[in-house]
């Protein structure tokens, strides 16, 4: 009872003192629900509070065959965040995960997509039907701003200023950040909004800016669904998430000779390490370019 009532306040911690998604807080849950099973079920039987370096240890070592690299430091992550946050709460004077080390993994290259197969992708629903017009509208506004597919759900009406042609997302731990939304976004999505968006809700109401034909929010899992057949229907047969478009925002940003630190703003980095996993990829685009078209490459 008393690993499972300190595993709940500290869920509780990380939405009232952090602003963290639910879907971050089940994952935390989850990883440390994993860790205080296998204290429980082992010789050591003591309960995830009371966790020793050597159990924490152990533990690893059980999971490591099965781990990526990885999912063993985002496990490492959640322990190390657990345990600072017992030391400050006084229920502890030690972290136990101090001195375990991180799991080397290789760099992190995002896989991003051409510019034309963007263009053609784009291209790929049918404007005449009214969800055509929709989805057509998310993917212009997704591509022109860079945002996670989970901040394009969730828009709603109110969060877009068609006048000054920006748009207000709101991000990881409820950040705020103003981003620029393009001609060809802005007229997609004003489109939408006088001619598919009344038409679809009906006599329904919803704030939601894109809401599906049951006048609710899309989810993230449908919208992942409409993309991969898009993609599909224009030809692209490289794997395709939500986050390729993300993805390809960014690097072409950057090959345009966008400022890092305006790609950072844009995604709503908190880090700009993070952003920088972008650099290698304009990169490589520039030795391909450089070795296509110098006399001597």
């Amino acid at each position: 009872m008393e690993s499972e009532h300190s595993l709940e306040s500290f869920c509780d911690a990380l939405w009232l003192e952090e602003g963290l998604s639910s879907a971050t807080r089940a994952a935390y849950r989850s990883d440390l629900q994993s860790l205080a099973d296998f204290l429980s079920d082992s010789q050591c039987g003591r309960a995830l509070p009371q966790a020793r370096p050597e159990d924490l240890l152990a533990y690893i070592a059980l999971r490591h065959a099965s781990s990526k690299s990885t999912s063993a430091n985002r496990r490492l992550s959640c322990m190390r965040r657990y345990y600072r946050w017992l030391m400050q709460r006084g229920i502890r004077g030690d972290d136990p995960s101090a001195a375990i080390r991180s799991a080397r993994q290789p760099a992190r290259v995002p896989h991003t997509l051409s510019e034309e197969q963007v263009e053609t992708l784009l291209k790929a629903p049918d404007t005449a039907t009214l969800l055509g017009l929709r989805d057509k509208a998310m993917l212009e506004c997704l591509y022109a701003t860079g945002m996670r597919v989970s901040e394009l759900v969730s828009l709603r009406l109110a969060q877009v200023s068609m006048r000054d042609a920006v748009v207000k997302v709101v991000g990881k731990g409820n950040k705020e950040r103003l981003v620029p939304l393009g001609e060809e976004a802005l007229h997609w999505i004003g489109r939408w909004l006088r001619e598919g968006r009344s038409v679809v809700l009906g006599a329904r109401t919803s704030d939601a800016l894109f809401p599906t034909a049951q006048a609710e929010p899309m989810t993230r899992q449908r919208f992942w669904v409409l993309l991969r057949n898009y993609a599909r229907k224009a030809g692209i047969r490289a794997a395709l998430s939500p986050h390729g478009l993300r993805h390809a925002f960014a690097t072409h940003l950057l090959n345009h000779g966008a400022d890092l630190r305006v790609v950072q703003l844009l995604l709503g980095h908190a880090d700009i390490t993070t952003t920088q996993i972008y650099t290698h990829v304009a990169r490589e685009r520039l030795r391909q370019l450089h070795a296509a078209h110098h006399p001597r490459a």
